[in-house]
């Protein structure tokens, strides 16, 4: 039993032996099998894609050959059965072939649909001869082409189509030329109306802007009434001064500023920058001039306030010690703008030198304190030069000659006023407002002195005594005076030129009536025709004298057929004469029951043109026209009426 079991489990283990080596065996067989179908797989297709490209290349070729073939074949079934067709089928033929042609023809030309599939035989116009092209035979007898042959005919007709071809090219051209003139035209008035509502929204501007000037200069001249005046009013003040003849500042503009408040200096400044855009330029330079003091100040007054450690620190790095600012305001005061100016270029150079030795820092704020005091000195220029102007006027007025002692007085009226020292210490504040005190006591002294000399005659010619005269001296009285005065005057009277055409009150409400209806289209017409010197009975009892008249020409378009052609609404016609209108006024004739007459007398030089010439009687002369010489229309609308 045991050996049995042994044998049979023995057994069992060599067939899955024998198992697993078969199947191991299948397996690598497998892989090789499916390695090679691969690749016969991937000739195979190769294969097959060249057998079939080759195999579409033949089936287009042959289906060439086939289509050539078949057309071949309808040719030749076409050339068969004209030959055996009869004439009456060769002729229908022909007949069918036309009107396809023309079928297409009129396809080309745009006809319509409904219109195509008429024939000779079928139309719903009983024209056999539909498709036939119309000969004018009535035409051709006019013209004397009857003798020409067809074929000459159809080659006119075709050299005629041709040409009104190339005019309707040339037409359509010249509409397109006008319809880029006329889009030209609306861009060019666009533009100018574009233009034009430019300068009009600028003119509204400048208006707006001279409107707030206006407001704010009778806001100022409000405050000054009331007595609450602000700096800016009393600023503008001044510069409107200049400009009329009787308003005299005696005061330079920035002692406006004296006793100004930090605040009130802010608000100055912002004041200021209004006015500037307002004037839009105007006095540019005497409002740069006070910002440029009013920020010094404000700088000044900042200084004086209570400082933090970081500003005083910066203040350091201005190089001037506190020490010496008034030895460097010292330097400043009492030089012209000139000076001013020649130290500010050197103050410049040795900045832009770079020495060595050389304190930078203290020559630039030195340099930025200067442009206050040059500010200062062009106002005072301007001061000076705005008073003695003032002066000459009021000399002018007087009658009095100015002087030399004149133009001293008022120049050292000006030099004794000293512009006050703004110092960063009280007590030097103190003396500049007693300096102030004294120097405008000393100019109402000089004030008063002018006045009391105007009021005494200081002004007027002196009195002289009659032993003081030179022998042989001439004395004038006041009636020879007053006699020479008159007849210079009768003298001049009597010389000068004639003034024509002054109208009466009749004859202003006669050209009123003239004027009244006239239109666009009319015009004055004025030119009177030369006639000849004609001598009259009554001339020695009224004064000759031509007629007062108001004309007029009336023009507009004529469209006749040229011009309706040629032109249109877009691009009118020239403008041609259509009528006159006279109203010639007659208003002291002698004879009133008497009617005006009238002559019309061609001129001899040119046809074309009439004189027209009118007669009343006296006193006035004839008086002539020269109009365009057309047909005269009566109706009740056109004619004539006295």
């Amino acid at each position: 039993m045991d050996r049995s079991k042994s044998k049979r489990s023995r057994s069992r283990s060599r067939e899955s032996y024998t198992y697993k080596k078969s199947h191991k065996k299948h397996k690598s067989k497998s892989k090789k099998k499916k390695k090679h179908e691969r690749k016969s797989s991937s000739s195979r297709s190769e294969s097959e894609m060249s057998t079939s490209s080759t195999d579409s290349i033949k089936l287009l070729k042959r289906l060439q050959k086939e289509r050539l073939k078949k057309a071949e074949n309808i040719k030749k079934l076409k050339e068969l059965a004209k030959l055996n067709e009869t004439p009456e089928e060769k002729r229908l033929r022909r007949l069918k072939k036309k009107e396809a042609k023309e079928r297409k023809r009129k396809e080309r030309m745009g006809w319509d649909s409904d219109y195509l599939h008429y024939t000779n035989t079928d139309n719903p116009f009983g024209d056999a001869n539909l498709l036939d092209t119309f000969v004018w035979k009535k035409k051709l007898d006019r013209d004397g082409l009857t003798g020409v042959s067809s074929e000459e005919l159809e080659k006119r007709n075709r050299e005629k189509q041709e040409e009104n071809k190339r005019e309707l090219e040339k037409v359509k051209k010249r509409r397109q030329e006008r319809e880029l003139e006329r889009h030209q035209r609306e861009e060019e008035v666009a533009l100018m109306q574009r233009n034009k509502e430019a300068a009009q929204f600028q003119e509204w501007e400048r208006q707006e802007d001279q409107f707030h000037l206006e407001q704010a200069r009778l806001r100022s001249k409000i405050r000054i009434d009331d007595g609450r005046a602000k700096p800016i009013d009393l600023l503008a003040k001044y510069i409107g001064a200049e400009e009329e003849v009787d308003a005299v500042e005696m005061h330079e503009p920035y002692t406006y500023l004296n006793g100004l408040t930090t605040k009130d200096l802010e608000d100055l400044i912002e004041d200021i920058k209004v006015y500037k855009e307002l004037e839009r330029g105007r006095n540019l330079d005497y409002w740069n001039d006070i910002t440029v003091i009013v920020e010094d100040e404000l700088k000044k007054l900042r200084k004086l306030e209570k400082q933090s450690e970081y500003e005083v620190a910066v203040d350091r790095r201005e190089g001037i010690h506190q020490s010496v600012v008034s030895d460097v305001a010292s330097v400043f005061k009492g030089k012209t703008a000139s000076q001013l100016e020649a130290l500010q270029q050197q103050i410049e150079s040795k900045i832009t030198c770079k020495t060595d030795g050389i304190d930078i820092g203290y020559w630039e704020s030195l340099l930025s304190q200067l442009k206050a005091h040059m500010a200062r000195a062009r106002l005072r220029d301007r001061h000076q030069d705005n008073l003695r102007h003032k002066l000459e006027m009021l000399k002018a007025e007087q009658g009095v000659a100015a002087t030399g002692e004149d133009y001293e007085d008022a120049d050292q009226l000006n030099t004794i006023k000293q512009e006050p020292n703004y110092e960063s210490d009280e007590d030097d504040s103190e003396h500049s407002q007693e300096s102030e005190k004294d120097e405008q006591d000393i100019v109402n002294d000089m004030l008063n002195e002018c006045f009391a000399d105007y009021e005494s005659g200081g002004y007027s010619p002196k009195y002289l005594n009659p032993s003081d005269l030179e022998p042989g001296t001439l004395v004038t009285t006041e009636e020879d005076d007053t006699q020479r005065l008159e007849f210079s005057r009768n003298q001049v009277l009597g010389t000068g030129q004639r003034v024509e055409n002054i109208l009466t009150a009749e004859e202003r409400v006669l050209h009123q009536e003239a004027r009244r209806g006239m239109t666009s289209d009319e015009v004055e017409f004025s030119v009177e025709s030369a006639l000849d010197t004609q001598m009259y009975l009554w001339s020695d009892k009224y004064r000759p004298r031509k007629p007062r008249y108001f004309n007029r020409v009336h023009t507009g378009f004529e469209w006749n057929k040229y011009n309706q052609t040629h032109y249109d609404m877009d691009n009118p016609p020239p403008k041609i004469v259509q009528g006159y209108k006279f109203n010639i006024f007659y208003p002291d004739l002698i004879e009133k029951n008497s009617t005006p007459e009238y002559y019309l007398t061609t001129c001899s030089d040119n046809r074309d043109f009439a004189v027209l010439r009118f007669h009343a009687g006296p006193p006035y002369e004839d008086i002539a026209f020269k109009i365009v010489n057309r047909e005269w229309e009566y109706s009740y609308k056109r004619g004539f009426r006295k």
